[in-house]
Formats: structure tokens, sequence, C-alpha cells
């Protein structure tokens, strides 16, 4: 499956929230909180100082921390956008 777009640039806002811009100017806000447990890898997120470190990868296209913990963008997109996310077999009606 194909990466929908990638982030181009990432501003950290109030909160756990981010401003995010995508290579096709899309951009706007999302909730970290909302969309992840502060758990394993994401768990030195819940510190504010360390969350504010996220920078985009350009070779992934998303963001990241320094632990590597990144959030795919396909989904950050569609969150962004209202757009769904296309699956792997979409439009195949049978498998034989």
């Amino acid at each position: 499956m194909a990466r929908l777009k990638d982030i181009t640039a990432v501003q950290v806002l109030a909160d756990h929230r981010l401003r995010l811009r995508f290579e096709d100017g899309a951009e706007g806000e999302i909730d970290v909180a909302q969309l992840i447990d502060f758990r394993g890898v994401f768990a030195p997120l819940q510190d504010r100082a360390y969350f504010a470190q996220v920078r985009v990868n350009a070779e992934t296209g998303t963001i990241e921390w320094p632990n590597k913990a990144d959030l795919d963008p396909d989904v950050l997109y569609a969150v962004i956008t209202g757009q769904s996310i296309p699956t792997l077999f979409e439009g195949i009606t049978a498998i034989t």
C-alpha cells in the first residue's frame, strides 16, 4: 500500500496537540492523546518537554521522537482531512 501524503512540517501546540502540514498542502491539528496510549514506546511522550522534541523524518514522511516512536502518516492524514485510509485489498472482489 502506498502512502497517501508525506508530512512536511510539524508544530507543537498546547497539551499533546500538534499542527501538521502535508505535501499536498493539507494541514490541521491533531490531539495525540486521542490517538495513542502513553505506554511502551509512547510512554516518554507524556512528558511535555520530551513531546516537544517531535520532528519530521523526511525519509519516512512522518513525525517521530528521539526514541524513534512514530505515527503512521496515513492515519494522521485521514484524521486531518476526514478521508478514509485505502486498504490493500480495496477493489478486489474475489481471490482465486
